[in-house]
């Protein structure tokens, strides 16, 4: 008996059904840690988010707010993410098992660096603290929780002998109560040679000052903790600001050993050649070279992908940061 239209118009819808899920299926799913919403970095990986789920094909990417680098480490230890937001110096510690990680490395692989960013010591005025040993005792944050800013803060201040009274909290509330003088002040990421949008809140009515490292200091971090960069920041960070030194660590997207190399390939191809809707959400990575800066910055080895395109451009990628697979 021949199958009658209406059969076969009904096998052809349930044969469409099929590939349509077999489709849904194939679309590969990467979850993306960030940090803080209120921090500017966040807005960059929203950027990022949207080029990758513009110009590359079978991938759907979503961002995750998390507490940055310490907690996305730990996220990538726990599959819990795929890519994300790690400084090149935790990065470090984590991959090489030292400091916090000790015994308990966490293995990941760079993708790129996308900027240097200065840790800046923002101090209310009228503290009358006018330098970092003036800090001792004083109530103060050093950084979100969680992040690489405020273990990276604590190891300086350790370093340089500095003992200020610790109060943890996300940036919010740090802002919150640095504006209502519970707090002192707190140690935040500048966006370039600028103030982060945080600092520039707390700075519309609350007059701050931004503490230098003194010539002594620098040579001490220098020589203690080649993990960071010592740079100087000219005059005009924010209103009435005066130049000033401080330290500094790269800001890369690092990711899980097991991504598909075609894909971190095709990620790292897409953000490094659709370089303006990151410029409009992050200023600090107009006109900058974001291959270069990832080789001269970076710490860790490269997933074969990202490596795989940036030799495609021509560039040679330094022993430290071959791939490993």
């Amino acid at each position: 008996m021949k199958p009658t239209m209406k059969t076969l118009l009904t096998a052809m819808a349930a044969s469409a059904t099929l590939l349509s899920a077999a489709a849904v299926q194939a679309q590969e799913r990467l979850l993306i840690g960030s940090t803080s919403s209120s921090s500017s970095h966040y807005g960059y990986f929203v950027a990022v988010n949207q080029i990758i789920n513009n110009q590359v094909e079978g991938v759907s990417a979503s961002v995750a707010e998390t507490g940055a680098t310490v907690d996305n480490l730990r996220r990538l230890s726990r599959n819990q993410i795929d890519m994300g937001l790690v400084t090149t110096n935790t990065g470090y510690h984590a991959y090489a098992g030292q400091q916090d990680f000790d015994g308990r490395p966490v293995d990941s692989r760079l993708l790129w660096v996308y900027t240097v960013a200065p840790q800046n010591v923002v101090i209310r005025e009228d503290a009358d603290v006018s330098s970092l040993e003036g800090l001792d005792g004083v109530r103060f944050n050093p950084g979100i929780t969680g992040s690489a800013t405020e273990s990276t803060t604590e190891a300086v201040f350790e370093t340089l002998g500095i003992s200020p009274d610790y109060v943890r909290g996300s940036t919010t509330d740090v802002v919150d109560s640095i504006k209502d003088g519970r707090i002192m002040g707190y140690v935040k990421s500048g966006v370039g040679n600028k103030l982060d949008g945080s600092t520039m809140d707390i700075a519309t009515f609350t007059p701050i000052n931004v503490l230098s490292l003194s010539g002594e200091q620098a040579d001490t971090l220098r020589a203690e903790m080649p993990d960071l960069a010592v740079v100087n920041i000219p005059e005009g960070a924010g209103e009435g600001v005066p130049a000033y030194t401080t330290w500094a660590f790269g800001v890369a997207v690092h990711a899980h050993p097991d991504l598909d190399e075609e894909t971190a390939y095709q990620i790292v191809k897409a953000v490094m050649e659709n370089p303006e809707p990151q410029a409009n959400a992050f200023s600090a990575v107009r006109d900058e070279d974001l291959a270069q800066m990832t080789l001269d910055v970076g710490t860790v080895p490269l997933h074969a992908g990202a490596a795989r395109y940036f030799e495609e451009q021509g560039l040679e990628i330094p022993d430290a940061l071959q791939p490993v697979e």
